[in-house]
C-alpha cells in the first residue's frame, strides 16, 4: 500500500485569472489522471459510495482510468449520472464522497474523486457519440424547469423510453447552471454541450414558457401522465435594513444572472451592469463567493462581510481558498445593519464587529452584537447573497399544491410526490436553495418512482 500525497489540480496564476472569466482549475492530463487515479484502493465496501447523492460506482470508473479502459469509465459514470461534466467542476465532494474516502485521514488524503470525474466525463464530451433513442412506451411527462434536477428526472425517464418535454422560463436552458453558476468555475459550452447529451435521449425542451402564466399545471396534467416540477429557487432573500433601496444594491441572484445569462461582463452586452469600484459582499456561502469573484473581474476591491467566524463558513473550501488567492478580503465576525447612501446612491455600509456565542438550531455558534463596536465600509455596490427560496409563481397559479413556510413544496422525500396525485418535484423547490448533486439526486428517486406510478 502505498502512501502517495493527493494530486494537485493545476489552476490559473490568481493574478492572470482576475482580469478574465476563463475556467480557473484546468483539470488533469492524461499523466496526472492515471497518477491520481492509482491512489484508490478499490474498496470492496466502497464508503464513498454512499456519500455520493446518486450512487455513482466510484471505485469502478476509477479502476478503468487505472487500466487505461476510458469507453468503460464513461459508460460506469455515465450509467449513474446524466451531467458528470457538471458535477466534476461545481459538486462539494469534499462534503460527500472524498469525507468518506479511507484514504482521507492518514494515506496522503483522500483520492481526487471530483477530479477523476471531471476528466472522463470531458473526455466523453470530446468523443462524437450516437447515442440511440431508447423504445418509446407510449407515456408523456412534462418537466417544469431546466435545472440539474429536471435534467436529470428528463434523461433518466427518457432512458427508461418516456416522452419527455421540458418547460423552461428563460431563454437557455440549464437553470441555475447558466445564470448562477460564473463561467471562470463552470463554462457554458459545457452545459451546452451536456444538455445536447440529454436531448440526443429524445427529450425536447421548450424555452421562454413561464409555467405558472403561459402555461398552467392543470393543462400539463390534461396532456401528460405527470408532471415534474423542477423550478429551482429564484426568489433572494434580502437583509430587510435601512438602505436597501438604494441604487447600487444587487441580490446576488439578478448580478450573477445579469452576468453570467446577459454576458453582462462584455463590452458590448445587451444587458448591462454596474461595474462597482468598491464592492461588499454580504454571506459566506458559494454564492456569495461567485459574487465576489466576479465583482473583482470587473475591476472592483472586493470586501466580503460575514457575521459568523471562518470555521463556520458554508462555501466550499477550494472556493474560499480561490477567493483569498484572488484578493477578497475577509471581514469576518461583521454584520451589515444599514447601506448607507448619497443622492440616492450606494456610500457605504454601517457595520458591527460580532461575537460568537452558543451553538443555534443550525448547530453553529450564534453571533452575539459587540456594543459600540459600529464602523464604515466605504463602497459604491452592494450584493446580497443571503440564499433564495422558490418563486410563487406555480403555487399561486395552482393552490392545491401544498407548500411549507419557507415556500417550498411539501412532498415525500423518497419519491419528490406532492399534495397532488401524478404531480412530483426534486431539488431547491422542495428542499430550498442546496447543492447541484443533491437536486440530481432527487431528479433520479423523482424519475423512478414517475415510471412506476406511470406504468403501473
Amino acid at each position: 500500500m502505498d502512501n502517495k500525497e493527493r494530486s494537485v489540480m493545476p489552476v490559473q496564476d490568481p493574478q492572470e485569472r482576475i482580469k478574465n472569466f476563463n475556467e480557473v482549475a484546468l483539470g488533469y492530463d492524461e499523466e496526472i489522471a492515471a497518477r491520481e487515479a492509482s491512489r484508490c484502493l478499490e474498496c470492496k465496501n466502497p464508503q464513498c459510495v454512499k456519500g455520493c447523492p446518486v450512487n455513482i460506482n466510484i471505485p469502478g470508473f476509477i479502476g478503468c482510468i487505472k487500466r487505461g479502459q476510458m469507453d468503460d469509465a464513461v459508460k460506469i459514470l455515465k450509467s449513474d449520472n446524466n451531467l458528470p461534466a457538471v458535477c466534476g467542476r461545481v459538486c462539494p465532494q469534499e462534503n460527500q464522497c472524498e469525507k468518506l474516502c479511507i484514504r482521507k485521514a492518514r494515506l496522503g488524503g483522500s483520492v481526487a474523486i471530483g477530479a477523476l470525474e471531471r476528466y472522463v466525463a470531458d473526455y466523453a464530451l470530446k468523443k462524437e457519440e450516437n447515442r440511440e433513442k431508447p423504445q418509446r412506451i407510449g407515456k408523456r411527462v412534462a418537466v417544469v424547469g431546466s435545472g440539474p434536477a429536471s435534467l436529470t428526472c428528463a434523461a433518466d425517464l427518457a432512458s427508461m423510453g418516456v416522452d419527455v418535454v421540458i418547460y423552461e422560463a428563460l431563454h437557455k436552458a440549464g437553470g441555475v447552471l447558466v445564470y448562477g453558476i460564473p463561467e471562470f468555475r463552470l463554462p457554458k459550452s459545457i452545459v451546452e454541450k451536456e444538455i445536447e447529451k440529454v436531448k440526443e435521449l429524445g427529450v425536447e425542451i421548450r424555452l421562454n414558457e413561464i409555467v405558472g402564466k403561459t402555461v398552467l399545471i392543470e393543462d400539463l396534467l390534461e396532456s401528460y401522465d405527470a408532471v415534474f416540477i423542477g423550478s429551482g429557487a429564484g426568489l433572494p432573500q434580502f437583509l430587510k435594513i435601512k438602505g436597501e433601496n438604494l441604487c447600487g444594491v444587487y441580490s446576488a441572484n439578478e448580478y450573477l444572472t445579469r452576468v453570467n445569462l446577459m454576458k453582462a461582463y462584455k463590452e458590448d452586452a445587451i444587458t448591462p451592469i454596474q461595474r462597482g469600484k468598491k464592492v461588499v459582499v454580504v454571506g459566506a456561502g458559494n454564492v456569495a463567493m461567485d459574487a465576489a469573484r466576479t465583482a473583482l473581474r470587473l475591476g472592483a476591491h472586493v470586501d466580503l462581510v460575514y457575521r459568523r467566524g471562518r470555521e463556520e463558513m458554508p462555501a466550499r473550501l477550494d472556493e474560499i481558498h480561490h477567493a483569498e488567492e484572488e484578493g477578497v478580503a475577509f471581514n469576518l465576525l461583521t454584520n451589515p445593519v444599514e447601506i448607507l447612501g448619497k443622492d440616492g446612491f450606494v456610500s457605504g455600509v454601517k457595520c458591527v464587529r460580532m461575537e460568537l456565542g452558543e451553538p443555534d438550531e443550525s448547530g453553529r455558534r450564534r453571533p452575539i452584537e459587540v456594543k459600540g463596536s459600529e464602523f464604515i465600509i466605504e463602497c459604491d455596490q452592494v450584493i446580497v447573497a443571503l440564499g433564495t427560496t422558490p418563486n410563487p409563481i406555480i403555487k399561486q397559479s395552482y393552490p392545491a399544491l401544498k407548500t411549507s413556510g419557507k415556500g417550498v413544496f411539501v412532498a415525500d422525500e423518497e419519491t419528490g410526490a406532492t399534495s397532488v396525485d401524478r404531480v412530483y418535484t426534486g431539488g431547491d423547490a422542495m428542499t430550498g436553495a442546496a447543492t447541484v448533486i443533491k437536486a440530481m439526486g432527487a431528479g433520479k428517486k423523482a424519475a423512478k418512482a414517475i415510471y412506476q406510478r406511470i406504468t403501473g
